[in-house]
């Protein structure tokens, strides 16, 4: 038994992590990049409805996650936290009995400080009471903010709540929003964490989504299975990039192994939106048990080439065009990690289009775009 809780131990982090609740990255929606504080139960038990009926449910997403906003002004007479009484008069519980009727999950929010980002009681000191009370509810992820710390050690912070949700013995995802000051990569699984956020946030621009995609290089080694890099949730639908743009952005989260976590208004997406949001290729992808992340291949100062090895031989590549032009991008087999071979087999992951190729990966990569393929060594042709 000592052999098994060690080996544990090394794999994960902490004594019981087999039964961690992330062996792939969460999928998901989160109510903060599209609504900010303008929530209520309404919008939340609409969205989980949206999620099922959009087919996004089908599709491997399943948490509701209520951002900031969702807690009353002052703790209850009992210490505790409660939700606004205008906001969510029916309580957290009723929102998530709602939500898991739907076969989804409930997240929630609060921050490793004194105050949410937006000046609400939140759960620095108070982590214990404040697990207690999730779990009671029937919460099924927390998001864990960074907000108003007081200058306390993140480390330290980040460790008692994520004891205080084991504690409860109910299996919560533990995403670590520390913006990724403290290097959290290193430490996220020590301290309990599934997922952790590299990044400040990300906004609805282009600019903004590949600033962020430039602070993914060179951590990917510490992303896995229970244990996953943050880049922050998906902007796609919010309406600030164009269609090739999020598919672009939708396309390189897939490879990163990022959280899927949707940030538009579910309940009026449309068929774009759709079709990008429920691309099932990139979601295997993304949700490959191998768990490893890609990683960028080459930088040719506009053009890039990401790569990400799936468990099955086969390699995920994405050709990455920032110019203000279409450009013709190509990269070697050998180059993305795919074994020698007399030929491969080419699969546009946005088209299904296969095609048979030699040692090269090649496309015309539409402005502000990208192309995804999977590719693979063809069996008893090697060379």
């Amino acid at each position: 038994m000592l052999l098994v809780t060690t080996l544990l131990l090394t794999m994960n982090g902490t004594a019981g992590a087999a039964d961690d609740p992330a062996p792939a990255p969460p999928m998901g929606w989160n109510s903060w990049n599209k609504f900010g504080c303008d929530i209520n139960e309404q919008l939340i038990i609409e969205t989980a409805d949206a999620m099922v009926a959009s087919g996004m449910k089908d599709a491997g997403y399943q948490y509701v996650n209520i951002d900031d906003c969702w807690m009353a002004p002052e703790r209850g007479a009992d210490g505790r936290l409660q939700p606004d009484p205008v906001r969510f008069p029916a309580g957290i519980k009723a929102v998530a009995d709602h939500v898991h009727a739907k076969g989804l999950k409930l997240g929630i929010y609060s921050s490793a400080g004194t105050k949410t980002c937006q000046g609400l009681p939140a759960s620095l000191d108070h982590e214990e009471v404040d697990a207690r009370t999730f779990a009671d509810w029937g919460v099924d992820y927390l998001k864990y903010d960074n907000c108003n710390n007081e200058g306390r050690p993140a480390v330290e912070r980040y460790q008692k709540m994520g004891e205080a949700l084991r504690a409860t013995g109910r299996p919560i995802v533990y995403s670590i929003c520390e913006w990724g000051e403290n290097d959290p990569w290193e430490w996220g699984r020590e301290v309990g964490g599934h997922l952790w956020r590299t990044t400040g946030d990300i906004s609805d621009s282009w600019n903004s989504m590949t600033g962020l995609l430039d602070q993914q290089v060179g951590i990917e080694q510490h992303s896995g299975p229970n244990g996953w890099n943050d880049p922050d949730m998906l902007e796609v639908g919010n309406g600030g990039m164009t269609d090739a743009e999020y598919r672009a952005h939708f396309s390189l989260w897939a490879l990163l192994n990022a959280p899927l976590l949707a940030g538009n208004d579910l309940r009026t997406m449309d068929q774009s939106t759709k079709d990008i949001m429920l691309n099932p290729e990139l979601i295997a992808i993304n949700q490959d048990w191998g768990g490893k992340q890609g990683y960028r291949v080459r930088d040719d100062g506009e053009t890039e080439v990401w790569a990400k090895p799936v468990s099955d031989g086969s390699v995920a590549v994405v050709l990455f065009n920032r110019t203000g032009e279409d450009q013709d991008i190509q990269a070697k087999a050998g180059e993305v990690g795919l074994p020698d071979a007399a030929g491969y087999r080419s699969r546009d992951l946005w088209t299904g289009v296969e095609t048979s190729i030699g040692g090269e990966i090649r496309a015309s990569v539409p402005s502000h775009g990208a192309v995804a393929y999977r590719v693979w060594p063809n069996p008893g042709e090697k060379s």
